[in-house]
């Protein structure tokens, strides 16, 4: 069990911090709930304790015998703000120490990471821009806002991201607390990375498809971690389970043959493409354009045709200097098996990492947590398992290394 001090700063969207509260318990961590005083304007503090099961104080001198505003941070496994406000940074980035939750963020010896929420025009700022840069530099793990419905009537970057962004974020700093130093650096910021997740439908006629298992969640897990280390990210969905996290343009398709399209139109212009998505190896050669009937019991035939391999074509038709990505979900006998099949497929392909997983039984499709094999031409990169969104981030430090060793 992970000991969290959820830190709520006073904004509006404090009443988001009670779910990120109950998906966090629900992982089974211990979560303390340090607010603000403006913060019990938004959400009073028999809430935050029911939610989390433990006393809400804001000042230091309650239970003073304790030292709460030295012993919360020094004994945490990660500080999570969320939503950090405007003058919360500020406070941050001058050292301030005026309430618990600043004291906390002083005597942290673990992971910090802010999620900001404010109207954009504070978010804009040159004085807040400052702030999160200073911040950054020492380290705290800062993701932009969102975009999107602020307080009224207006719109635009501020807004906090979903509460299964921030616990997606938070789980992997805690799975890997060495993330927060190459995350606060942003050591992909500059990069424009295009993604591809979840699985490609071919349709049989206008009710019926052909697809797979592939649930979406490590390509989405690839496009959050890029973005959170500081990438222009872009996503190219087919069919997922789950919604895209905030922050990255969402390109939209369905076919095998949609996904082949938006690739090649995004691929020249990305210095890093991820084909994490799944698509159909064959379609109907003659789709049906009305909804093909049951004729008595002697079932039906299909014709199928192969489709685009859409890595191969990425590979080559790629810009110098790209990095690509391809996956390869095999059904292997062992470790050594799984390696094989995926360098033959590396050089089948041409491209730069593979990122090799065994699905044998079910396996990895659908799961929040996985195991894969990272190679490239010369052989293993990288061994990984653990949540997609902590392998994610195994996949971006291969691609980084991949890079600076050209």
């Amino acid at each position: 069990m992970a000991r969290v001090i959820l830190g709520v700063a006073g904004g509006i969207a404090a009443y988001k911090a009670c779910e990120v509260i109950r998906r966090l318990r629900d992982s089974g961590h211990d979560v303390c709930v340090v607010p603000t005083a403006n913060a019990l304007n938004f959400v009073g503090a028999t809430t935050w304790e029911a939610l989390s099961g433990h006393p809400v104080n804001t000042d230091v001198w309650t239970g003073a015998a304790d030292v709460p505003h030295v012993r919360l941070g020094q004994e945490a496994d990660l500080v999570l703000v969320a939503p950090a406000t405007a003058d919360l940074l500020a406070r941050a980035a001058a050292g301030r120490a005026d309430d618990l939750l600043t004291n906390v963020l002083l005597t942290a010896h673990c992971p910090v990471v802010m999620f900001p929420a404010m109207h954009t025009e504070m978010w804009l700022h040159a004085a807040t821009r400052a702030n999160v840069a200073t911040l950054r530099e020492r380290g705290v793990v800062i993701a932009d806002p969102d975009s999107g419905r602020l307080t009224g009537a207006d719109s635009g970057p501020g807004r906090l991201p979903d509460p299964v962004d921030i616990r997606a974020v938070a789980e992997a700093l805690l799975e890997r607390p060495e993330l927060a130093g190459p995350v606060a650096a942003r050591d992909m910021a500059g990069l424009r990375v295009v993604v591809s997740a979840g699985g490609t439908q071919e349709a049989l006629d206008p009710v019926r498809f052909l697809g797979n298992h592939s649930s979406g969640l490590m390509g989405i897990g690839i496009a959050r971690a890029a973005l959170l280390r500081g990438a222009e990210v872009t996503l190219v969905a087919a069919r997922m389970d789950h919604e895209p996290p905030a922050g990255v343009e969402v390109r939209r398709v369905v076919s095998t043959g949609d996904l082949a399209r938006a690739m090649q139109e995004l691929s020249p212009s990305a210095d890093v493409v991820v084909m994490a998505a799944a698509p159909a190896d064959f379609t109907a050669a003659d789709p049906a354009d009305r909804k093909i009937k049951k004729q008595g019991t002697s079932g039906l035939t299909l014709e199928l045709v192969q489709t685009t391999d859409v890595l191969a074509s990425l590979a080559a038709d790629r810009p110098s200097g790209q990095t690509l990505v391809g996956f390869a979900a095999e059904t292997a006998d062992s470790r050594a098996h799984l390696v094989e099949l995926g360098t033959t497929k590396l050089a089948h392909k041409g491209a730069d990492l593979l990122v090799c997983n065994d699905v044998t039984g079910g396996k990895v499709f659908g799961h929040a947590d996985t195991a894969a094999v990272i190679i490239d031409r010369s052989g293993i990169v990288a061994e990984c398992a653990g949540s997609k969104d902590v392998v994610a981030h195994s996949i971006c430090d291969a691609v980084l290394a991949e890079r600076a060793g050209r």
